[in-house]
């Protein structure tokens, strides 16, 4: 299980109050870090997303210090990396977030298993965000039996 994942942003302030509207959370400073803020969900798991400045990336620490930031003059605008999250918000409340940050937010199916919205954050980094009903699918679809069973059908090279 993820309790929380950390992102970058142009502007983290407002990428963690979209997060935790989404979530009917609250975003707060999240003061360890310069300009960074996180967003709660406020669910039995703490579950939460920290929200960097993109230009200032996390570098290890040096020995047991923790991790740090490492200014970046040239941040990518886009990375493999995305998360899915659950919300009890419908599809057209999304949509409606998603236009009024001005930000691409598009419903989604991912190959029949499971439909998601994609909200482009900053119009960079993908939030994959599943309604109860795309939840529900999600956890029939997305299981080691699944996995197992595609295994099976394809094989993989050695």
């Amino acid at each position: 299980m993820i309790f929380h994942a950390s992102i970058p942003a142009r502007d983290p302030e407002r990428v963690a109050a979209v997060i935790a509207e989404i979530w009917g959370g609250q975003s707060f400073r999240f003061p360890p870090w310069p300009g960074a803020w996180v967003a709660m969900a406020g669910d039995v798991r703490g579950s939460m997303v920290e929200v960097y400045p993109h230009t200032m990336p996390m570098a290890p620490g040096n020995g047991a210090e923790m991790a740090r930031p490492h200014p970046d003059a040239a941040p990518r605008p886009y990375a493999c990396f995305h998360l899915a999250i659950a919300t009890e918000r419908s599809v057209e409340e999304i949509l409606a977030i998603g236009r009024r940050e001005g930000w691409r937010a598009v419903p989604c199916s991912r190959g029949g298993v499971f439909d998601v919205v994609e909200l482009w954050l900053e119009n960079g980094l993908m939030f994959e965000v599943l309604t109860p009903e795309m939840q529900h699918d999600y956890r029939k679809g997305v299981n080691l039996d699944m996995w197992r069973i595609t295994r099976e059908e394809e094989p993989v090279p050695a």
